[in-house]
């Protein structure tokens, strides 16, 4: 059996919302609805009925978004219901997931035809109530939210292991040795980077707003912050010593992601120029609480299996769930040229819907590589519970 070559034909996404912000009043399973029209709609050559499947990462799945995301996108998106759909879960690397899994399926020819991506809505995500362990107690019963970290912990897990995420970016500062200050700056750099790239219209190509929403920007990127401001705000996760703060972390987010998938024969049947081939991917493992370090080895493997080194790549995108953890990354890839990396900035400023991130980060890939005309381009998060996704394209 051949492996077939897997194109990207387009990618599309939302702007990113902060949290409680524009997109707070707009379901999950809409906002997923509304990427896969919009990557439907503009490819009007392809017949919505030739998609094959559609792949969807979330990662949390409590709330609205139940019920297999995924196929709740298809029917809300007006598609056949013909058309199935799978929602799948890797935490914050759900929307890389399911993109991996849409590619895997048309490689070994499973399909021609996939949509790929992934949502999350953190400012609708529930409070969840367990059930007694008897009928009617008589004490107080506590109520979890989902929107980010752990809830209702396995006690066999080991305490080590399920610090917070924000006590996770401290353990990898202190392994790094990174400073307070190395952290705003690299925060700084990423609004900066951000609100450059949409004053040049960069990312004219792959937003697309949400209808009736007055959201045409990510709606966290401070282009006016400094060190000054960012010196101001306090620890989040160690009261003494900490260098982890709301201003060099990614904030919650709400957004979706969406990328059209296809071999040979659906590139035909696009009648569109790809933006990209999927070349490889590699997942690792690593300690949970030192999470943020996953893709160092996941980037190694993928590149390894791709025949390519760091200085082959053109662009780079790393996802920011932290500046300490970006940078803990960055010092144990010493070839590495940081220029390439989130050229257009990361997701402290743009923000890191969890389900949608990988997506995101795979879109704005495919879209860079498309801009320069070649080159090889790169895509990793961290991910909770510690493990490490990572996925090449080439163009």
């Amino acid at each position: 059996m051949s492996i077939r070559d897997v194109y990207i034909v387009d990618a599309v996404r939302t702007p990113i919302g902060k949290f409680g912000g524009a997109l707070a009043g707009v379901r999950p399973d809409d906002l997923a609805a509304h990427v896969v029209r919009a990557l439907v709609d503009r490819s009007p050559a392809l017949d919505p009925a030739r998609v094959d499947d559609v792949y969807f990462g979330d990662a949390n799945g409590a709330g609205e978004d139940n019920r297999d995301v995924a196929r709740m996108a298809v029917l809300l998106a007006g598609l056949p219901v013909s058309v199935p759909g799978v929602t799948v879960n890797r935490l914050c690397g759900s929307g890389m997931e399911a993109v991996i899994q849409a590619a895997r399926a048309i490689a070994l020819g499973d399909a021609s035809v996939a949509i790929a991506g992934g949502v999350e809505s953190m400012s609708r995500a529930p409070w969840v109530l367990q059930k007694p362990e008897r009928a009617f107690p008589a004490g107080h019963q506590q109520l979890h939210s989902t929107t980010l970290g752990w809830r209702m912990t396995n006690p066999r897990m080991p305490a080590e292991w399920t610090v917070s995420l924000g006590e996770g970016a401290e353990l990898v500062a202190d392994k790094h040795g990174l400073t307070r200050e190395q952290q705003d700056a690299f925060a700084l750099a990423s609004h900066h980077k951000a609100a450059e790239a949409w004053a040049k219209g960069l990312y004219d190509d792959e937003v697309v707003p949400y209808a009736g929403v007055d959201l045409s920007r990510d709606e966290c990127i401070r282009d006016t912050t400094s060190m000054e401001a960012l010196a101001k705000l306090k620890p989040s996760f160690r009261a003494t010593g900490g260098t982890v703060t709301a201003g060099n972390s990614s904030p919650l987010n709400d957004g979706a992601a969406a990328l059209l998938l296809v071999d040979e024969d659906g590139l035909r049947e696009t009648g569109r120029e790809p933006l990209a081939r999927i070349r490889t991917s590699a997942v690792t493992g690593i300690e949970p609480q030192l999470f943020g370090l996953g893709p160092v080895a996941a980037v190694r493997r993928a590149l390894e299996k791709a025949g390519r080194s760091f200085a082959d790549l053109t662009t780079f995108e790393l996802n920011e769930a932290f500046a300490a953890q970006a940078l803990g990354c960055l010092a144990e890839w010493p070839e590495l040229d940081p220029e390439i990396v989130n050229p257009r900035g990361g997701a402290v400023a743009i923000g890191h819907p969890l389900g949608a991130s990988g997506a995101r980060l795979a879109g704005s890939v495919a879209h860079q590589l498309a801009a320069a005309g070649s080159g090889t381009g790169l895509a990793a998060l961290c991910i909770g519970v510690g493990q490490g996704l990572a996925l090449v394209l080439e163009r």
